[in-house]
């Protein structure tokens, strides 16, 4: 059994602020062992359900959080940027499941350092029509290629908003969201035994066979500066349908990929540090 597992950094055990989540914060190298072991824990409870390949995508900002040294041994990492496929590079229709560990609700949710991709940048992302994160996309293109996502954790906003999109997916509640840079936390070994056990339970029920999906979606973004919108739409098959609002159609995974294309052109103009 071959198992993906994208690793974000917001929804890890204990960690509520910028200083813990990014490479100049005063307790980031805490929060990057924090990091490894919420991911040691689902590498744990994968190979409990049988994985015999386990591949973990680095997918929070510079990409390079985990310490190689403290990853589970089992597993084999994708580590540092850039990446085509962003925080799914690696994954393909050749994974049995999907496992995301560390995720965040979207931007404009009262989740723990809840945005959506690039701190404040991006107002709102829908997809076909329906207002969708990190979490739905990163579902919906998975479920394009056939994959189904078996668990997911991060805070209990997250945990929501994955239960609204999808309701078969299992998640693991590692906090409660008082605010946006607060919340109620649970013991470490407690949550870390809760995603070990969801994570061999949900992948202990994988379907044997899988659909992909067929056709092509619509992806819209709202973004914060209408100077972004504009340069995005000299790329062809961007359209505008306000000053800062831009649509493109295609297949998922390729409109997954093209999406990551605008957060770096977004990037270079904007020049922004997330939750500021």
């Amino acid at each position: 059994m071959r198992i993906y597992i994208s690793a974000d950094m917001e929804g890890i055990t204990g960690l509520v602020d910028a200083a813990d989540v990014q490479p100049d914060g005063r307790d980031y190298e805490r929060g990057r062992l924090m990091m490894a072991e919420d991911v040691n824990a689902a590498v744990r409870g994968a190979v409990a359900a049988g994985a015999t390949d386990i591949l973990v995508n680095d997918a929070h900002g510079p990409m390079r959080n985990i310490p190689p040294e403290a990853l589970d041994p089992r597993a084999r990492m994708v580590r540092g940027r850039p990446k085509p496929m962003g925080m799914l590079e690696g994954l393909t229709a050749e994974h049995d499941a999907m496992v995301c560990v560390g995720y965040h609700s979207r931007a404009g949710v009262l989740g723990v350092l809840s945005h959506s991709f690039m701190g404040h940048e991006i107002e709102d992302i829908w997809l076909d029509g329906r207002p969708v994160g990190e979490i739905g996309f990163a579902h919906a293109t998975a479920a394009w290629l056939g994959v189904p996502v078996v668990a997911l954790t991060g805070d209990d906003a997250a945990c929501a908003e994955m239960s609204a999109w999808a309701g078969g997916v299992r998640t693991v509640a590692v906090k409660q969201a008082r605010d946006r840079f607060a919340a109620e936390l649970r013991p470490p070994a407690e949550a870390r035994r809760d995603i070990e056990e969801t994570v061999a339970t949900g992948l202990s029920a994988v379907p044997k066979a899988r659909a992909a999906t067929a056709g092509s979606a619509t992806l819209a973004v709202r973004w914060q500066s209408a100077s972004v919108a504009a340069v995005l739409l000299g790329i062809p098959g961007v359209t505008a349908t306000d000053s800062r609002t831009v649509r493109a159609q295609g297949e998922l995974p390729a409109l997954y990929r093209q999406f990551g294309v605008w957060t770096r052109v977004a990037s270079s103009l904007a020049n922004q540090r997330p939750y500021c």
